[in-house]
């Protein structure tokens, strides 16, 4: 994926078409499942259909994957085809948390099925900043043709692989959790507490600068080639609390022009479902 297309500055997505863009307000409050769709209500983008991290980036019927499992490729095409998007269509994502919910979620679904998109950088307070129109009530999008997804399956890593790989050397397993989860400190939502035997910790928060834009994209580079301590980005694979928050951190190495690394989907959350799995606490 070329660099440029991952970030979008407010002016610029407001100088884009829109017949060849597809909007999606991404916003969602783990506290209140429903109130980021209020707020979407009230005010969006104009033109911007809702994603539910609940309802279209996740399937809550399935067990055992953890809080916030993905959905079958099958169901996301139909999702697609409900919000609108056709081949050679644009996908511009937002929140209101500097992409981490669910923003980078639904940026990374769409880029494993070869879908062109893009995050906006500072999310709706930047478009807010920047002086741009909203709209408000429920853009009801003109549903397409059937989509026919192709998903890259390489781009995922489940239980049994991560088994085999975490106890390789050249495997890089980075948990974007706040560091007193990680640490198992504090633990408000899993069974829990701690992380996978052998992860290291890298806060998403840290890919955020004032405001909650990225950071400078020589700045993250930097940044992350230092975390990546010598592993190829192909060999690191990134979790969080549900496969959530981890996708932030993907977007940032993609940013950084750091390609291939790969999400755990079940996360911790998945990982502790089984009371047999390790678990590591401290550092």
């Amino acid at each position: 994926m070329n660099t440029r297309n991952v970030l979008i500055g407010a002016t610029e997505l407001a100088a884009m078409p829109p017949a060849s863009l597809m909007i999606l307000d991404c916003r969602f409050d783990l506290a209140d499942p429903g109130q980021g769709e209020r707020d979407y209500r009230d005010a969006h983008i104009p033109g911007a259909v809702y994603a539910s991290l609940d309802r279209d980036l996740s399937d809550l019927s399935k067990t055992g994957l953890g809080r916030h499992p993905l959905p079958d490729v099958s169901a996301f095409a139909r999702t697609l085809s409900g919000w609108g998007w056709r081949p050679g269509m644009r996908a511009v994502v937002y929140d209101a948390a500097g992409g981490a919910l669910a923003a980078a979620r639904a940026w990374w679904m769409l880029r494993t099925a070869g879908i062109d998109a893009a995050v906006l950088d500072g999310g709706w307070l930047a478009w807010r900043e920047a002086g741009l129109p909203a709209g408000s009530g429920v853009v009801q999008a003109r549903a397409s043709a059937p989509v026919t997804l192709h998903i890259d399956t390489h781009a995922v890593v489940y239980y049994l692989e991560l088994e085999r790989l975490r106890t390789q050397s050249s495997t890089l397993i980075l948990d974007a959790r706040a560091a007193p989860r990680f640490r198992g400190e504090h633990e408000p939502l899993d069974r829990v507490g701690g992380h996978v035997p052998g992860a290291h910790n890298r806060p998403f928060a840290e890919n955020l600068q004032d405001g909650g834009r990225f950071k400078p994209l020589d700045t993250l580079r930097a940044e992350w080639t230092e975390a990546l301590a010598g592993h190829a980005p192909r060999n690191v694979i990134h979790m969080c609390g549900s496969g959530v928050t981890a996708c932030h951190n993907l977007l940032a190495m993609e940013a950084a022009g750091l390609h291939g690394a790969r999400l755990f989907a079940p996360s911790w959350s998945g990982w502790v479902s089984d009371p047999r799995r390790p678990v590591a606490s401290g550092q």
